[in-house]
């Protein structure tokens, strides 16, 4: 004889043997008995969890010799044919290659005939969401009003995908995913009833294996009988299916909870060196994390956490050492690593930096604790500082950025000038910005350019440009102006630039001529040369002075704000770091 596997061999025969069904076995064997039995049923749910099953038991029910009956007899001819699927009046289709609108009307053909020797004809239709839209339109009319002596048992793992106009015309019933303690203890009986030697832990295993679902357990169960014969270890049964050793698990949760860098490191290297799926341990440290957190949220899980009393009382031990928010960070962590492991080459390295993150992680301020801080700090009140973490250094005041522009001898004066008028803006003086003479005569005088008057008399006369002819006065802030005076404008361009071949133009010349001897009143010539390096007895030009300032201003506010009260406790507080400052605009003041 051949051999049966168990999940053909232990399938259940009668709704008593239903595991973790119970919601759909009493209705429906509360509508047997009250002779309330639809016309069309839907089974739904995950695979394995007993909708064929259930479709079986209903058609022995209803079909049964012994009379309509809430328990079939399962010895009676008719029940026995339906056990081994070649009853001529119960017919089990298969939905996934009896797709097309033919294999539908050859049913319909079917359905007028009265049933050979039982009391209904049953058709079962297994995954019946794969028929095409074309076949649920011709069963329409004949599922609403078959004739009386037809059943209709649709069973499916994706509802979603069947048109509403069947499911309207069905009763629905919902299969649950069998929670971990019903298989394991269904499974517990049928190793007894086979009389194999194995421990509940690795029933467990087994049983998580099959994720819920019982035919995908003991198909499971069945493979490691194949491999360990009738004693089993646990040993065995982890090497079979390639699952991580829970104390593994177990330890690396611990080092991270510990904050033990090296241990956590250790563990990564003991699942690599075992040769476990570094993906796979990954997945069961987010299940444990979990876990501690529902432990930590709730206290009693009940029904949340399907795990052994000895795992719940060292998960509890794990939850005291962390805050809910740290766990929380954990998962994200983890889930974020997860994540990149399913695209990336190199999983150990993913994981080993995700764990030290997690073992360095500084634990989480409550948000209470800062607002207490925050009141505190506004009040001119002392800042405790925090027991958990180190006294963040005073960070070092970031260098002013470099500019582009070649260097030259005129820079370092230009920016000392405007960090002086920088300075006095933040101290609280409302200096006008309108007097171009005190702020360019700084720049001029410590350059040697012909004193104050002459870069008083440039940058006047860019600014007048610029309001009569943007682009033009936008090209003078980029040239440098190598001399001038009233009646005498010299400007030097860099060879190869755009501002060079513009400004030699004739009609371009003709035009600064104009706008010169309107700005200065007097005749002016104007003569561009062209320049191989930036002149070293120039002034710089217009756009790099603004550069300067800028930067030096920039760099003064960042020290302002790094010394400031305020932002030093807040940085200590936060255990933070200042990445960026920004000015604030400055209010206009009101008149009284």
């Amino acid at each position: 004889m051949s051999y049966l596997v168990l999940a053909r061999k232990w399938r259940p025969q009668t709704f008593s043997d239903l595991v973790g069904q119970e919601h759909v076995s009493q209705t429906l064997k509360n509508a047997i008995d009250g002779g309330r039995v639809a016309h069309a049923f839907l089974f739904t749910g995950a695979r394995g969890v007993g909708k064929t099953s259930s479709a079986r038991i209903l058609a022995k029910a209803l079909n049964c010799e012994s009379g309509l009956t809430v328990e079939p007899c399962n010895s009676c001819t008719t029940c026995l044919e339906i056990t081994d699927g070649n009853s001529v009046d119960v017919f089990e289709i298969d939905g996934a290659s009896n797709t097309g609108v033919d294999d539908i009307r050859e049913l319909r053909d079917n359905i007028k005939y009265l049933p050979s020797r039982s009391r209904y004809k049953i058709f079962i239709i297994d995954e019946v969401h794969m028929l095409t839209t074309n076949a649920f339109n011709a069963l329409l009319k004949t599922l609403e009003e078959p004739p009386p002596h037809v059943k209709f048992i649709f069973a499916t793992t994706e509802p979603h995908k069947v048109p509403i106009t069947i499911l309207s015309r069905c009763q629905r019933f919902d299969f649950k995913r069998i929670a971990l303690p019903r298989i394991v203890s269904r499974l517990r009986y049928i190793v007894d009833q086979e009389g194999v030697q194995i421990s509940d832990e690795a029933l467990a295993v087994v049983a998580r294996k099959g994720d819920g679902s019982m035919r995908d357990s003991l198909s499971t169960l069945d493979q490691v009988l194949a491999f360990c014969g009738d004693s089993v270890t646990d040993a065995d049964v982890a090497a079979l299916l390639g699952v991580v050793d829970r104390r593994l698990i177990m330890d690396g949760c611990r080092a991270v909870l510990d904050s033990d860098v090296k241990g956590a490191l250790e563990i990564v290297a003991q699942v690599d060196s075992f040769g476990y799926s570094m993906r796979q341990f990954c997945h069961e440290l987010i299940n444990q994390f979990r876990n501690i957190a529902i432990l930590k949220a709730v206290g009693e899980p009940g029904e949340l956490l399907e795990l052994s009393d000895a795992e719940l009382a060292e998960l509890r031990g794990f939850g005291e050492k962390s805050a809910h928010q740290d766990l929380q960070r954990h998962l994200s962590i983890l889930l974020k690593s997860e994540a990149e492991m399913a695209h990336a080459g190199f999983p150990r390295l993913i994981l080993e930096l995700a764990l030290m993150k997690m073992a360095a992680l500084a634990p989480a301020i409550p948000v209470q604790e800062l607002l207490r801080r925050l009141d505190t700090l506004e009040q001119g009140g002392p800042i405790a500082p925090r027991s958990d973490a180190p006294r963040p250094q005073a960070p070092a005041a970031r260098p002013a950025p470099q500019h582009a522009a070649p260097a030259r001898p005129a820079a370092a004066p230009v920016a000392a000038a405007s960090a002086s008028h920088a300075s006095q803006n933040s101290n609280g003086s409302h200096a006008s910005h309108s007097a171009p003479a005190a702020q360019a005569s700084p720049a001029a005088a410590a350059t040697g350019f012909a004193g104050a008057a002459t870069a008083d008399l440039w940058g006047g006369f860019v600014r007048a440009v610029k309001a009569k002819k943007p682009m033009l006065g936008g090209a003078l802030e980029e040239v440098y102006p190598v001399r001038v005076s009233q009646g005498h404008l010299e400007i030097g361009c860099l060879q190869g630039s755009f501002q060079l071949t513009r400004l030699q133009d004739p009609d371009q010349i003709n035009e600064l001529k104009g706008l010169a001897q309107a700005h200065f009143g007097v005749p002016t010539q104007v003569k561009v040369v062209a320049l191989s390096a930036p002149p070293s007895d120039a002034a710089p030009t217009l756009s790099e002075k603004k550069s300067l300032e800028d930067a030096e201003r920039k760099a003064t506010l960042r020290r302002e704000a790094e010394a400031h009260p305020l932002v030093a406790a807040a940085v200590e507080m936060f255990d933070g770091e200042i990445a960026e400052v920004q000015e604030l605009p400055r209010k206009e003041a009101t008149k009284s």
